[in-house]
């Protein structure tokens, strides 16, 4: 099998002893499932006009990443009030 260039980072980061076992790893998982499970609770429904021009990018992007589109715009939404999206700066 073939590696790509992050798989071979990777590899070569585990051969160098940069990587741990996490003890106590059972409960590590539930910890960490419990705040996936709470960030990712989708509770509430809201309606958007967007254009259909936006709509046919942001579906043909959500296909090429194997998912539904709907989940796209929530994920794009959460990192953008999490601080992880920002909008550059065109020059």
């Amino acid at each position: 099998m073939k590696l790509d260039q992050y798989e071979k980072d990777i590899a070569s980061s585990v051969e160098r002893g940069e990587w741990r076992s996490v003890p106590q790893l059972e409960e590590e998982r539930k910890l960490h499932s419990g705040y996936a499970s709470n960030t990712f609770r989708k509770d509430r429904r809201v309606n958007i006009r967007i254009s259909s021009k936006d709509l046919d990018a942001i579906q043909k992007r959500a296909l090429e990443d194997g998912l539904p589109y709907q989940t796209l715009i929530s994920s794009l939404l959460h990192k953008y009030v999490c601080g992880r999206l920002r909008e550059t700066k065109r020059e």
